[in-house]
C-alpha cells in the first residue's frame, strides 16, 4: 500500500503561529501582575489630579517620611493605596489627604477616572472598584509633616540614624 502524504501520526505544519494547542501565540501562557504594580500605577494616576495633598493616613505618612529619609530609600509611590489583584479584575482602595477649597465630589471623580483610565490601560485589568476615603483637608496654613518632625544637627547635616 501507497501512504498519502500527512496522514499517519506524523503531526502535519500548520499556519504559524497555531502551535500551542491551536492558541495564538499571544494566548499561550499567563501574566501575572504583583499588587504593587497596580498600587504604584495607580498612585502615579492619583497624583496628576490637581487638589489632592498627599496619599495615605495620618500614621501611614507618617511612617512612610520616616522611611524617605533612610539613606537609599526611595519615596513610595503606592503609598495610600491597596489593591486586591485577579487574574481579570482588581480593586483599589485609596487613602487621601485633599487641598483646602477644592470640592471633594468632583475631586473623587477625577481621582477614580484616572486611576481607572492608567490601571485598565496599562495592565488590561477590569478595575471593578476604586473606593476613595478622604481622611484629612490640608489648610494653607498647616505645617507640613518633615517640617515639624525633622531635626537638624548643628552642622546643617541630618543626624545619623541608628
Amino acid at each position: 500500500m501507497h501512504k498519502h502524504p500527512g496522514s499517519g501520526s506524523a503531526p502535519t505544519p500548520g499556519p504559524p503561529g497555531a502551535g500551542g494547542g491551536g492558541k495564538p501565540v499571544a494566548e499561550r501562557g499567563r501574566t501575572a501582575l504583583a499588587v504593587g504594580v497596580v498600587e504604584k500605577i495607580a498612585g502615579m494616576a492619583a497624583r496628576e489630579v490637581a487638589g489632592i495633598h498627599a496619599l495615605g493616613s495620618g500614621l501611614a505618612r507618617t511612617f512612610g517620611a520616616m522611611r524617605d529619609r533612610v539613606p537609599g530609600g526611595k519615596p513610595s509611590v503606592g503609598r495610600g493605596i491597596k489593591a486586591e489583584v485577579g487574574e481579570k479584575q482588581t480593586a483599589i482602595d485609596i487613602a487621601l489627604v485633599v487641598e483646602y477649597g477644592v470640592v471633594i465630589p468632583e475631586l473623587a471623580r477625577q481621582v477614580r477616572e484616572n486611576i481607572v483610565g492608567a490601571v485598565e490601560r496599562m495592565t488590561g485589568l477590569e478595575v471593578v472598584e476604586v473606593n476613595i476615603a478622604v481622611n484629612d483637608v490640608h489648610l494653607p496654613d498647616e505645617p507640613e509633616f518633615e517640617e515639624e518632625e525633622e531635626p537638624v544637627a548643628a552642622s546643617g547635616q541630618r543626624p545619623k540614624l541608628k
